[in-house]
């Protein structure tokens, strides 16, 4: 991203928090097994983290650095800013961003999916390929709302033999 497309999404980052009434952003990177992880900065902090990043102990995190080389940077993509929608928005909401991951120099982490998947994209596309990628969603039935046990062992492309499914997908 050039500095001025940068520099613009960071603006209107900053204008939408504002409007918004954000209280805190949650800056999500995943683990080396793709692990979801996350912390939260206020909105004070916000435009110091869009413009440097924050950083946090990486030996805490799976698969990241060894604890004499554990400082590590969570640099915001502005590009990925969203209000969570499960969060009250009329006041104080919550938002979160995806990061890079970058050693305190600014030079990009070798440990960081994120990173490891840009890297990969450009050899592919230096190679005349075009590389798609997406989320794959997971869920589960459970029997009630009051617990985890799952309603069965069903699994990818089975059917529902027992009918206890059906209708579910409508609800």
């Amino acid at each position: 991203m050039s500095d001025k497309i940068r520099d613009e999404a960071n603006e209107s980052v900053l204008k939408t928090a504002k409007e918004h009434d954000v209280k805190f952003i949650k800056l999500w990177f995943t683990d080396i097994l793709g692990f979801l992880k996350s912390f939260a900065i206020t909105i004070q902090e916000l435009e110091t983290a869009l413009e440097i990043g924050m950083g946090f102990d990486g030996s805490s995190i799976e698969g990241f650095a060894r604890i004499d080389e554990s400082d590590l940077v969570a640099y915001p993509d502005p590009e990925t800013f969203v209000l969570l929608p499960w969060r009250p928005k009329d006041n104080h909401a919550v938002a979160r961003m995806f990061c890079d991951v970058l050693m305190p120099g600014g030079e990009p982490f070798e440990g960081d999916p994120r990173y490891v998947l840009k890297r990969n994209l450009e050899r592919a596309a230096s190679l005349g390929y075009t590389y798609y990628v997406g989320p794959e969603l997971e869920y589960f039935y459970f029997k009630d709302p009051h617990g985890t046990e799952l309603l069965d062992a069903g699994g990818y492309f089975e059917g529902d033999p027992t009918g206890q499914r059906h209708g579910l997908e409508e609800r």
